[in-house]
């Protein structure tokens, strides 16, 4: 018995006894009690009430890559060359960067539905319970070195409104240089890593980590305000979520090489939270105040600081303390 196939019974979010769940997969109670224990380890919220049973409160759909592969567009499908969907794994973006490292990797996804050692921005930990979210990496290969790459994670941040419109998410808007937001909360992060030759052939992993149904005891560690789809389109399959945004990302990352970042500007600056407010920018040297007017073909933030106009291509957007 695997972790997989006691958490597929219990996926409809009924009380199911240890008695039951035994018998249905061929084992001992305790066998059934010493798997329950491993579920906490994941974050996966248990409960367990006396003559009832176990359940998994609010229920679980656990990533059926069958499902995700009939959801995307030829183009979509033409760019994938494995769909690799992992129960735990300690970053999608590590095993992404080992497939790119091997070579020959281009086009490979990797999803999972939990993570150990998520990773963000700066070295930060992406909180990863299992099953609550939507944890993706996908490698892309470029010919043309870093300087083909500027804007990308910017690119990637206008495929993410794009599915979140296309199911009919209103209020989704983008934070330079890598965040999706709702309502000024955070629901999405980008992550962009390289290997390879600077100036010539390189692989890159585009890391997503998109909060779909966060339990809120396993977001206590979150340090910022945050969202989730399920607070944005109640509900929402996170099967149809995963097809949905690698259908309008991977053709994104298929042509970019070809439109760079300049394509996606205008629909970048219209999806722009702080379009015309007083930010900080934070830089690894500087604390910088302006107003945010948008950005450059490259991706570069501009910001109005006194009577001129500055692009800075580092950096964090804060409103705190304006």
């Amino acid at each position: 018995m695997n972790l997989q196939a006691i958490l597929a019974l219990m996926a409809d979010g009924e009380y199911h006894s240890g008695k039951d769940l035994g018998e249905l997969l061929g084992v001992s109670r305790t066998a059934v009690w010493k798997h329950l224990q491993k579920l906490e380890a994941y974050g996966i919220p248990l409960e367990s009430v006396k003559g009832k049973g176990y359940r998994l409160r609010g229920g679980l759909e656990l990533l059926d890559a069958d499902r995700i592969r009939t959801g995307l567009s030829p183009v979509a499908a033409g760019f994938l060359s494995e769909l690799d969907v992992r129960q735990s794994v300690d970053s999608t973006n590590v095993q992404a960067m080992a497939r790119a490292v091997a070579g020959g990797a281009h086009g490979y996804v990797c999803l999972a539905e939990h993570q150990s050692a998520g990773r963000g921005r700066r070295g930060r930990a992406w909180v990863s319970p299992f099953g609550q979210s939507l944890y993706c990496s996908v490698v892309v290969e470029f010919s043309g070195g870093a300087a083909a790459l500027e804007g990308l994670s910017l690119a990637v941040g206008v495929a993410l409104v794009r599915a979140a419109r296309q199911l009919g998410a209103e209020g989704v808007g983008l934070k330079w240089p890598n965040d999706v937001l709702w309502q000024g909360r955070k629901l999405a992060g980008v992550l962009l890593e390289m290997t390879g030759d600077p100036a010539g052939a390189c692989q890159v992993v585009v890391g997503i980590g998109l909060n779909v149904s966060m339990a809120q005891e396993s977001a206590a560690d979150i340090d910022q305000p945050w969202a989730d789809m399920n607070q944005v389109l109640p509900g929402v399959s996170r099967n149809e979520l995963a097809a949905v945004m690698l259908d309008q990302l991977l053709p994104v990352l298929a042509t970019y090489h070809l439109e760079g970042f300049a394509a996606y500007r205008r629909e970048w600056e219209a999806a722009h939270v702080h379009a015309g407010c007083d930010v900080r920018l934070l830089t690894v040297s500087e604390d910088i105040a302006g107003v945010a007017l948008g950005v450059t073909d490259s991706g570069a933030l501009r910001l109005q600081i006194g009577d001129t106009v500055q692009e800075f291509n580092g950096g964090e957007v804060s409103l705190r303390g304006v």
